[in-house]
């Protein structure tokens, strides 16, 4: 799949970014982590420390992620959880 998003997918998008951080729990908004990029249906909603932070983040060492003894289908499954708590 290209870069490019569906209006469906889009809204998915940001139902995903309204939703507090998967790892942490910190309220939204969040950002979107794409799991594999162009896969849209398939993102996680994180906090930036979770996401990008140096220590914490995905792109970084990681920290948060050990703590909370979580992969990134674990981090899915609760966003997921979320939309639908919210449906």
């Amino acid at each position: 799949m290209n870069g490019s998003y569906s209006q469906a997918e889009r809204d998915w998008v940001q139902l995903v970014k309204e939703q507090p951080c998967s790892v942490c729990g910190q309220a939204g908004p969040s950002d979107a982590h794409h799991i594999k990029q162009g896969l849209h249906y398939t993102v996680v909603a994180l906090c930036k420390s979770c996401h990008q932070g140096s220590k914490m983040g995905w792109h970084g060492e990681k920290a948060a992620w050990r703590i909370a003894k979580m992969e990134e289908i674990d981090a899915l499954n609760e966003t997921i959880k979320s939309i639908h708590r919210g449906l």
